[in-house]
């Protein structure tokens, strides 16, 4: 009869290198029962409301009403994609929004740097809608470091066309194709 003790190692017995087969399943279940490691929280972003530069000649005589809707359309759109993609800790700019909209955000002085910094933003997003003519309008989005000021991204896009769809359509063609897409911007 032979013996074949020395031939089947059993899961108590030291393998090669001094590793149990016990305690590589003891390694491996604690590593899938202990949370991963966090990852760090995602940026603390303020999207500021839209502001409007009307130059048009109908925008003269009748006023921008249309286009006073459109910018809280546009903003709320940002402002709802970018929570949902997940890479921002979006903040409610409520307790900072009066004053916001009495300055004009694109040309204060750094203002709007300010203002994020009060809700605790690390980036802030401003944006402008020019409008020459109903049929010539560009919808520009600016990305802000807070705490240096630093511009990380300029997005910007024209279209022809002043209806609530050629906004959002804009607005959603500059958050697909610059805000999230990836590595936009990146030196390489």
């Amino acid at each position: 009869m032979t013996n074949l003790s020395g031939h089947a190692t059993p899961h108590f017995v030291p393998a090669r290198g001094g590793i149990t087969i016990m305690r590589a399943l003891m390694v491996i279940a604690a590593l899938l029962l202990t949370p991963s490691i966090a990852r760090a929280d995602p940026p603390k972003l303020a999207v500021f409301d839209f502001e409007l530069i009307d130059t048009s000649l109908p925008g003269e005589f009748y006023g921008s009403r249309p286009e006073e809707a459109r910018l809280v359309l546009v903003s709320e759109q940002l402002r709802k994609e970018l929570a949902e993609s997940g890479r921002f800790q979006m903040l409610d700019i409520a307790p900072v929004r009066d004053a916001a909209r009495h300055a004009n955000l694109q040309a204060c002085g750094g203002c709007d740097l300010k203002l994020a910094g009060e809700l605790g933003a690390d980036l802030e997003i401003t944006g402008m809608v020019q409008k020459v003519s109903n049929l010539i309008i560009n919808l520009n989005i600016y990305l802000r470091d807070v705490k240096s000021g630093n511009m990380i991204m300029a997005a910007s896009a024209d279209m022809r066309g002043n209806t609530d769809e050629s906004w959002t359509r804009t607005m959603s063609y500059l958050i697909r194709n610059r805000l999230l897409a990836p590595n936009y911007g990146r030196r390489e």
